[in-house]
């Protein structure tokens, strides 16, 4: 497929061909390529020609550090889809606006206004522990605010049960 075709001059993507080599790859021959960055790369003519390679490694490399800067730059280091405090500030809040959520809306349990930013509560509560949950305490009925909850085992919140 690619024995006569002269890629000489072509660019593919942030790659372009600079000179055929004597080498083989998978059956396809190899080229000696430029990439936009200054890297020199040998590259199968398949590779090229089938978009399989755009450039010598340098566009992965960009997009995974915009990816960790876009990380970096979530929402006070939290995603909603995978940082256990948030999900607990965020269960938090869904229960007690819930007028129908016995233990909570349904019973007049609030937030305190201070924690109705996640920024004040992350500073307030800390980072959550590995195994544990946002608990009432030392009072069960009462609301959630600084000097009435911690985070708590499994085993801590079943004691903490009200009668």
């Amino acid at each position: 497929m690619t024995r006569g075709l002269d890629l000489t001059g072509q660019t593919f993507g942030r790659l372009t061909a600079i000179e055929r080599t004597a080498q083989r790859m998978n059956g396809s021959i190899v080229w000696r390529c430029a990439c936009a960055c200054g890297t020199v790369k040998l590259i199968g003519a398949a590779e090229l020609q089938h978009n399989k390679t755009r450039s010598c490694g340098c566009l992965h490399r960009e997009s995974s550090a915009k990816q960790a800067r876009r990380i970096d730059n979530r929402k006070h280091g939290h995603r909603a889809a995978n940082s256990p405090t948030y999900i607990s500030w965020q269960a938090m809040r869904k229960r007690t606006n819930d007028p129908t959520r016995k233990y909570y809306g349904a019973d007049g349990v609030k937030v305190c206004a201070r924690w109705h930013t996640f920024e004040t509560f992350l500073a307030d509560m800390g980072e959550r522990p590995p195994g544990t949950t946002l608990d009432r305490f030392p009072n069960p009925a009462g609301d959630y605010e600084p000097d009435n909850c911690r985070w708590a085992t499994g085993p801590e919140q079943r004691s903490n049960r009200r009668t």
